[in-house]
């Protein structure tokens, strides 16, 4: 409701956590949600500060977070 988003639609929703070394993901599949855990060994995902920070992101910026790297522009 916070984000004013659908869970029900095709999209794959991110959440991290506040030491930012973990990023669950929570996709609907038309049965039921399929829950998602990533964790890194070393190193923190770049993650936006603010909980409200609200960003879409594309397939190749989904493999770059999920590899450690950052997403954010330079």
């Amino acid at each position: 409701d916070h984000f004013k988003k659908n869970p029900f639609q095709p999209t794959l929703f991110l959440f991290c956590g506040r030491r930012k070394d973990r990023i669950k993901g929570l996709l609907w599949d038309e049965t039921g949600f399929l829950l998602l855990y990533k964790r890194l060994e070393n190193g923190k995902y770049q993650w936006p500060n603010k909980p409200e920070d609200l960003l879409e992101i594309t397939d190749q910026q989904l493999r770059w977070l999920t590899e450690g790297l950052t997403i954010a522009p330079k």
